[in-house]
């Protein structure tokens, strides 16, 4: 399968698919969603980590940490800054009852991504508006949970090795496997939270060409190839941008203190990109499949 998606012909179809979709169009139309998602889904965030008392500066300080891995650095401090000073002027008591309109205004970010995948995936949307909303909201409460789940995981796991650990007297070799152990399970969330996105967002139930999609539609699987290219890609294009950034950062001399919020908003823009070429990836899958079944 992977041979074939690595054909010069499948790589044209699904080129040519991206055109016809205007994924790169919809790609501009998600980081302007994602922009005004991103913050209500942090403020989201620590509030629930509030809840977890002590813990709650920890986690926010392991949040600030893998988000430096991904998003540029000039960028990250515009989103550090803009968060404090969100929680200076309301104060974490305003945070709390605040709750459920940053979760409403987070999942408009996700509604966005649902619609532009729906194009991506040929499908019409036929759910009803309240449906959408609440699939939104659900999935944005999901990776809220992925999130805190991941870096509690990170925080008290190597604690927790250490006790199991000790208890066999094997301190010292838990140490090294859990370094080693932490990056596959951030990146097992990350996959989860594609395959949630993939599986949940866009209309898979809507009938294509006059007939449902066959039970083993390849946007149907939790891992699909689509969700597999996304995923590295995204990596793969956040990585080489904080390169190019980082030799080549011509943004505040260009745009001067709008700089970081261009770079933030083109760092969204890969990532709406990489996301939508995973869903036309499926597609095209699917169509070869239909066509030599």
């Amino acid at each position: 399968m992977f041979r074939r998606m690595l054909s010069k012909d499948f790589l044209a179809r699904v080129w040519a698919r991206a055109n016809e979709d205007d994924v790169f169009g919809r790609s501009a139309q998600l980081s302007y969603y994602f922009l005004l998602a991103l913050f209500p889904l942090l403020v989201f965030l620590i509030t629930l980590f509030g809840y977890f008392a002590g813990t709650g500066t920890q986690l926010q300080h392991k949040l600030t940490t893998y988000l430096g891995s991904v998003v540029p650095g000039s960028a990250l401090q515009l989103v550090i800054s803009t968060i404090q000073e969100v929680i200076a002027t309301r104060g974490t008591g305003k945070l709390s009852f605040g709750l459920i309109a940053a979760l409403w205004a987070a999942s408009s970010g996700m509604n966005a991504l649902g619609d532009a995948l729906n194009a991506a995936y040929d499908v019409r949307e036929t759910r009803s508006w309240w449906k959408v909303r609440l699939i939104s909201v659900a999935l944005t409460v999901a990776l809220a949970v992925l999130i805190v789940s991941a870096l509690l995981i990170v925080l008290y796991g190597g604690r927790f090795g250490e006790f199991v650990a000790g208890s066999i007297h094997e301190e010292n070799a838990f140490s090294i496997t859990w370094k080693i152990l932490q990056w596959p399970i951030a990146l097992a969330f990350t996959f989860l939270a594609f395959g949630l996105i993939y599986h949940f967002a866009p209309n898979l139930a809507a009938r294509r060409h006059g007939r449902r999609l066959p039970a083993g539609d390849y946007r149907r699987r939790w891992v699909s190839p689509g969700v597999l290219v996304a995923v590295v890609l995204w990596m793969l294009v956040s990585l080489a941008f904080r390169l190019y950034l980082h030799f080549f950062n011509s943004y505040s001399a260009t745009y001067g203190s709008l700089g970081a919020l261009i770079i933030l908003m083109l760092w969204f823009y890969l990532t709406g990109a990489a996301i939508l070429l995973g869903g036309e990836i499926n597609c095209e899958l699917e169509s070869r499949s239909e066509s030599s079944a």
